[in-house]
Order: structure tokens, then C-alpha cells, then sequence
């Protein structure tokens, strides 16, 4: 298996620290983590769900895929990613299946991650996200 497991479910906020209040009411527990990715002009913050994890994320750009997403389909579920051991390799093998990526090299993303996604045109109108761990230099 390729896909190890599903790794968060993104979704898109308007004002994140709000929604950050309305998660830690979910949850009954604070976000463990706050971060800027400039690559993508989004701030995220990350909850802590059992196994599971949420991303929260908000524009800090009018011209940030999230501002266009909210834009077009309002606050909601904008991805699902899905954890990989090489995702270079899984970006290969899933071209080769015919599917259609936004990001043919990864990029680093939000919590210590390589990510890239597929265009949803080729995931039955979903965005996939494809992450790795990035991996400590020194081990």
C-alpha cells in the first residue's frame, strides 16, 4: 500500500482564529500548532483529533488558493491528504495511473512536510494532498 493513511483533513476558514475557538469547543483541546506557509499564503493551525488530525487554513493573500476556494465555495472541507513513505515515487506511479497532479515536484509544506497534490478534475472532484515526513538530516 502506497497510502498509509489519511494524514488531516484541510479545511477553509475565513478567520482562523475563530474557527480556532469553535475547534477547541469540538474538541475540548487547544491546537497544538500555529504556522505560516508562505509558499502557499495560508496560516494554519492544526488540531489533534484521537489518531487524527484537522488543518485549519486561512488566506493571508487575496490571490491564495484558499481565498479563491472560500471565494467560489465558502468555509468548509477543502482537501483530504493522505501519508506517504516516498512521494516522489507515489507522484510517479499515480501519474502513470493517469491522474492529473497540481505539483509534479513536492514542495514543503505545513508540519515538517513534503507535499504535493493531484488535481481533483482526476480525483472525482476531490483535492488530494500526498505528504511525507520530511526526514531529520541527522538520523
Amino acid at each position: 500500500m502506497n497510502m498509509k493513511k489519511i494524514e488531516h483533513i484541510g479545511i477553509a476558514v475565513k478567520d482562523i482564529e475563530a474557527s480556532n475557538d469553535v475547534f477547541k469547543a469540538l474538541f475540548g483541546k487547544q491546537h497544538y500548532k500555529i504556522e505560516d506557509v508562505e509558499s502557499e499564503n495560508v496560516k494554519t493551525s492544526f488540531f489533534k483529533c484521537g489518531p487524527n488530525k484537522i488543518e485549519l487554513l486561512q488566506a493571508t493573500s487575496d490571490d491564495s488558493p484558499i481565498a479563491k476556494y472560500i471565494e467560489k465555495k465558502g468555509e468548509g472541507i477543502h482537501h483530504i491528504a493522505f501519508a506517504v513513505d516516498d512521494i516522489i515515487s507515489e507522484i510517479e506511479r499515480l501519474e502513470k495511473q493517469g491522474f492529473r497532479m497540481i505539483h509534479k515536484t513536492p514542495k514543503k509544506g505545513a508540519d515538517n512536510k513534503l507535499i504535493a497534490f493531484l488535481h481533483p478534475k482526476s480525483t472525482n472532484g476531490v483535492l488530494v494532498e500526498l505528504c511525507q515526513d520530511i526526514k531529520d538530516e541527522l538520523n
